[in-house]
């Protein structure tokens, strides 16, 4: 695959990132603006989470029946109309609104671009491409936050959405220009009708679903630690909010660098291999949190290290889960990104919202929930690692 198209995937592949953590600083602005309060303001995020999963379960069947290009193209191009809309939003229940119907449009890049990649590439190609994909899903933390600060405080938070616009608007010309349909015309059209069978299918596939949920429960920790570490850092161990970015970026520096380094692992052991045993390194990290956090120490260092251990884990994980799931999936490549995408996102939801149920003025609800992703990470893991042994033994020839 060649590096114009990566650069592409890349920028399809910031919009979910990008959408989140870009406007994040603008709350208070926004607040203010609607004559609310910031729990009422959250509600944008709550429903982009809600679009975000539903429309990667539309954009599946409908890329595996009209191929890649022209969803991702109707995608793009309504992601462009709704960061508009956002924009000039009147009221709060039209930034709902729109940032819904974002959602709806942001997710095309998420699950095409999977699928553009598992078109192109075998099972190792697709883990160094995911994992050079990695580097924005960890530069947009550090960068995205920083940006979106600069830029309300210079011209409001209506600049947040304008620049999303423009970005948007660029990457559907340079989809237009420079990203050919990537499904071969030899590969059969699978029908719209038949939708639901495919994706019962897929959850009946224990190789695609152990691959996909390991990926998903392990991100789900990242989510956590999102949900958990304002709290943690700031209220807790009094970290300066100022302060608070360069914590969450390096923290994002170990996911890139280890994202890249599991690129050039690929060379030698393929991505089954490293997700077997990187799994093992989030779960002992996570143990390691747990227990320096039941201790409740009263400098924020020694939290840090297993913490930054189980976040640089996960840019190994999550590219080779992902090359796992999607890998021999072919003419339902969209329906496998489209559902791995919506398991990921939704254990990921469902974690950030356990760290809240669990709140209780410590650090243990983020330890707790990181812990037990990295449990059910291995336990899976281990389950699917047998699933895929025995594969392989029943295809070698005797």
């Amino acid at each position: 695959m060649n590096f114009r198209t990566i650069l592409i995937l890349g920028a399809l592949s910031a919009f979910g990132p990008l959408a989140i953590d870009f406007y994040l600083p603008g709350f208070p602005a926004m607040a203010q603006a609607f004559a609310t309060d910031e729990k009422h303001i959250q509600l944008t995020l709550a429903v982009y989470f809600l679009g975000l999963s539903i429309g990667q379960l539309a954009y599946g069947p409908i890329a595996d029946r009209f191929g890649r290009r022209i969803p991702l193209l109707v995608g793009v191009g309504l992601f462009t109309a709704a960061s508009l809309a956002c924009a000039f939003a009147p009221t709060l229940e039209w930034l709902i609104g729109a940032r819904f119907v974002q959602a709806l449009g942001g997710c095309a890049g998420m699950v095409l671009s999977r699928a553009i990649v598992s078109d192109k590439c075998d099972a190792v190609g697709s883990a160094k491409v995911f994992s050079q994909l990695m580097l924005v899903m960890g530069l947009a933390p550090i960068l995205a936050p920083m940006l979106g600060g600069l830029l309300v405080n210079l011209h409001g938070w209506q600049s947040i959405f304008i620049v999303l616009t423009v970005f948007s608007a660029l990457a559907a010309l340079a989809v237009a220009l420079g990203l050919p349909e990537s499904l071969p015309a030899n590969v059969p059209r699978q029908p719209l009708s038949g939708a639901l069978r495919q994706y019962g299918r897929l959850l009946k596939d224990r190789e695609f679903l152990g691959h996909a949920l390991t990926g998903g429960i392990a991100m789900a920790g990242m989510f956590a630690y999102i949900a958990g570490s304002p709290f943690v850092f700031i209220k807790l161990y009094g970290v300066p909010a100022e302060h608070y970015g360069w914590l969450f970026g390096s923290n994002a520096a170990g996911f890139i660098l280890v994202a890249q380094v599991n690129a050039r692992l690929l060379a030698k052991r393929g991505p089954a291999f490293l997700l077997a045993r990187t799994v093992w390194v989030y779960l002992a990290a996570g143990l390691v949190l747990l227990g320096i956090s039941a201790l409740h120490t009263a400098q924020l260092w020694p939290l840090l290290i297993p913490l930054f251990i189980c976040i640089a884990s996960l840019g190994c994980i999550i590219p080779n889960a992902s090359a796992c799931a999607m890998s021999g999936q072919g003419a339902r490549a969209g329906s496998a990104s489209a559902m791995l995408g919506c398991l990921q996102f939704s254990v990921a939801a469902a974690a950030a919202s356990l760290v809240g149920v669990l709140h209780d003025g410590t650090a243990m609800p983020m330890a707790m929930v990181i812990t037990l992703c990295g449990i059910l990470a291995v336990a899976i893991g281990m389950a699917t690692r047998r699933v895929y042994n025995a594969r392989i033994a029943a295809e070698e020839p005797v």
